[in-house]
Formats: C-alpha cells, structure tokens, sequence
C-alpha cells in the first residue's frame, strides 16, 4: 500500500502547467490597483471561509488580511490550478447548487493581487467576518444520533478509511426533514458516503450490539456487514436506503422544498457509515462524530426514491475487469421505468478511477447529467441541481467510467499493480474497485422542472 500524503502536499506536489490557452491569461479590465478590502475579501468569504475558518476543516484559517497575505501565493497557485476550491464535476457539462468554482477572472484578479504584492486596501472598512453558520434556517436538531464510542487517528500522516454505524431507538416511527453528519474534529473527517438502515417492527432486538469501527481498507462485504451486527435477527439483511446522507467539508445537508422528499426513519435503525476518510494527521487525535436529526411532522407527500445503476445493481459492460498496467473504459445502463424528477445524482469510483460520465438518452437526444474529467476518491461529492432533472418512461440512463491500472496512477493502492475485479459485494474494501452511479428522484408532477430546489435557485 502506498503511503498517503496530505491533500495540500498532493495538490503541490505534481501540477500540471498552465498553457498558453488558459482563458485566465485572456482576462482583460481588471482593476488597476487589487485591494484585500475591495476585492479579495469578499471572494474568500464566500468561496474559501467555509472550510478556511477555525475549527472547519481546512488546514489553516483564512479569515483575516493577515491570515490570507500569509498564504497568499499558495491561494493564487491552487486557484490558478484548479485544485481549490473543490469542485470535481464539470460545469461545462451540468449545473448545480452550490458550486465551489472561481471564474477566470475571480481567479486572474487573486494572481495580480499577489503580484502586487498584496495591498490590504481600507480593512478599517470591512465588516467583521462573521462565524462561518451552518444548517442555517434548520434551527436546534430534535435529534443527535453519536457514532458509538471514539475513533483514535494515528499521527502517521496515512490516511484511514473507517466503517461504523450510529444506531438509534426510537419512541415510535416518524419522518425526517433533514439529516446532517457532524464530524468529531472537523480538522480529520474529509468525506463521509452513508446509507440508513430501517428494522422491520421486532426484527432486531438490540440495534446497539456489534463491532465500533472496522478498517475499509482490510475489511468488505458482507463479513463487514455482519460484523458490525447489522442484520436482523433470523440473519436476513434489512431494508437500506443508500446514500441517505453524505459529508464534505462545508456543504449544508439539503432542505427541499414543503411536500418534496423526506425519508422515513423507523423505531430501530442504524446509520450505516459505509465510508468515513479520515485525512493524514502528523498528530494523535480523537473522533467523535454524529448525526443531527430534524424531524417532519408528517409523512412527505413525495418520498425520495432511488435508482441506482452498476456494480451490485445492473450489468458494467465489460465486466469490470483491469489487468495490471491497463487503462479501460466501462459503461452501464438503465431504462427509466416512470416519469421522475430528478433531484442529485452521485457517481461512485474507488481509487484507480480517472474519468465519470453520466447521461439520459431520449431518442436522438443527450440529456448531461455529470461529468468528472479527474476523479479523486478522496473528493466524492452528491451533487443537486438547482431544478429537477425530468426523465421519461424510456429514457436510457448511462454512465461511463474510465479506470487506470497502472503504476503511474498516482492514486494506485499497489505497488506493483495488481489484478482487480469487480464484485457483487453491497459494501467492499477500498482497495477492491466500484463502479456505480446512483440518483435521487421523487414521482414527476407538472411543473417540476420549474420547482427551485436551492434557497436561490441556482
């Protein structure tokens, strides 16, 4: 297994080079003199504060003139780049709430700005910054759900892909408005995939029992599955709803609009952290993370439904297959079976991925769904749109995926490369490799295309 290094020595350490085609080098009519007050503030705030502020996840602050000259040059070389801020999916291709991107002119006035040897500009006149808030509008959770126990980070500067579960017990069956993933030390928890699991009324008697935390790189399957004590009594499995709540740094859970989505969350159940990343740290340190809970007071009149396409659900074409040394492109496909909205789509590689494509085919025409010309799975990300998506009976959903076996992958977790195949595993080691690609939908109704499903409606 190759040592990981952390994410800004990674984004320093192999960039490629800007050529002369970098529509940053065509901006024109930038401000003749670059301010931190007039111009650099406003823009970290808004696209850096998020995870640059104390205890957020970013590895050092940027919320002062003087946080930010002090970083200066290496925020203009990573924005310059392309590496930060972290927007994996190609605008070019779909659009979505929330998108973390800098314009080529955003960008253009960072580098004269430092070039100009970073002027702070009247900083007595900038408002205060204020504290980065999170799930604004949501108010206190009804309910926080702790992952059992605490999770020690070894200060070995490796990263750790962990799996655990957060059970819960219940007065009765309700519903869910929104959930959120509340990291221990947001300084750890890079990204969280997780699925929740619904016991059937007497199916498990104790929703507690079971092993904490299990390592993903050593551990798969459903040897995983069992040993975190997830099945119902008599041994069968029960009903999962995956990617029922994910985590990236300074990303909201999403709120949807009144009588759109919702899940129902049963007396006994579980959430199933099917993938914690924990980042390198060249210190010991302690996780205790946790679920907050906002309740609906009644049933969603649309519940949010799912489909889901590869591994484990429909046939990759050819089957996912990589000889060591070899670079290969899979696809897989669905037939809309009804008329839906879709609300977020969420592509899912392991570590030898590069390249995912996702589309709807209606006839002769291409529906863009996602596209992520440089994937990292280190970076995965559900993506919502700022409408519903709206798919026919019909439709072909696609999604292709591109995979790269050999040394010179930078992401490759063996040395030499390795054999991999797919699996129909539901939950696998992080070395073993996954191609899938889910959506969240609910049942279309006219206007949907016209429902703003971001509190701008982007």
């Amino acid at each position: 297994m190759r040592t990981a290094v952390g994410i800004w020595g990674l984004l320093l350490l192999a960039m490629p080079g800007c050529g002369p085609e970098d529509p940053v080098d065509a901006v024109v009519n930038l401000p003749d003199m670059v301010t931190y007050a007039d111009h650099i503030a406003p823009l970290i705030g808004a696209h850096c504060m998020p995870c640059h502020s104390p205890g957020h996840a970013g590895p050092f602050a940027l919320t002062t003139y003087a946080e930010v000259r002090r970083k200066a040059r290496t925020v203009g070389h990573v924005t310059r780049e392309r590496f930060m801020p972290p927007w994996p999916a190609d605008t070019a291709y779909s659009r979505f709430l929330g998108e973390r991107v800098l314009t080529a002119a955003q960008i253009a006035l960072l580098g004269k700005w430092v070039e100009q040897g970073m002027p702070p500009g009247d900083t007595a006149s900038l408002r205060t910054m204020p504290p980065v808030r999170e799930f604004a509008g949501l108010g206190p959770p009804d309910l926080v759900v702790p992952v059992p126990g605490a999770f020690t980070v070894p200060g070995d500067g490796r990263d750790r892909f962990i799996i655990t579960k957060a059970p819960f017990e219940l007065p009765r069956d309700t519903f869910l408005r929104a959930v959120a993933f509340v990291p221990g030390d947001r300084r750890l928890v890079h990204h969280m995939n997780g699925a929740l699991i619904n016991y059937p009324e007497g199916a498990k008697a104790d929703v507690f029992a079971g092993s904490a935390f299990l390592d993903a790189e050593q551990q798969g399957g459903p040897t995983a599955f069992a040993q975190l004590g997830l099945a119902n009594d008599d041994g069968s499995w029960p009903p999962l709803v995956p990617s029922a709540v994910n985590y990236l740094p300074g990303l909201d859970p999403l709120v949807l609009p009144d009588g759109l989505g919702g899940l129902h969350l049963a007396r006994k159940g579980a959430f199933l952290l099917n993938t914690v990343h924990y980042g390198p740290s060249d210190r010991e340190a302690v996780d205790r993370s946790s679920f907050h809970l906002w309740f609906a007071p009644r049933a969603p009149e649309r519940p949010l439904q799912e489909l889901a396409l590869g591994s484990t659900h429909t046939p990759v074409v050819p089957p996912l297959h990589l000889s060591p040394g070899e670079v290969r492109t899979f696809s897989t496909r669905l037939p809309v079976p009804k008329a839906i909205s879709v609300l977020s789509v969420n592509p899912h590689m392991h570590l030898l991925g590069t390249r995912f494509t996702a589309y709807a085919l209606r006839g002769a025409d291409t529906i863009p769904l996602v596209r992520i010309k440089d994937w990292d799975f280190r970076w995965q990300y559900a993506y919502t749109f700022g409408r519903p998506v709206i798919l026919r009976p019909g439709d072909i959903i696609v999604a292709e995926g591109t995979f790269d076996n050999r040394a010179e992958n930078p992401h490759q977790p063996f040395d030499p490369p390795q054999e991999v195949r797919g699996s129909d595993s539901r939950f696998m080691r992080t070395t073993d490799e996954m191609f899938q690609f889910f959506l969240t939908y609910v049942d279309h109704l006219a206007g949907d295309e016209d429902v703003k499903l971001g509190g701008s409606g982007e």
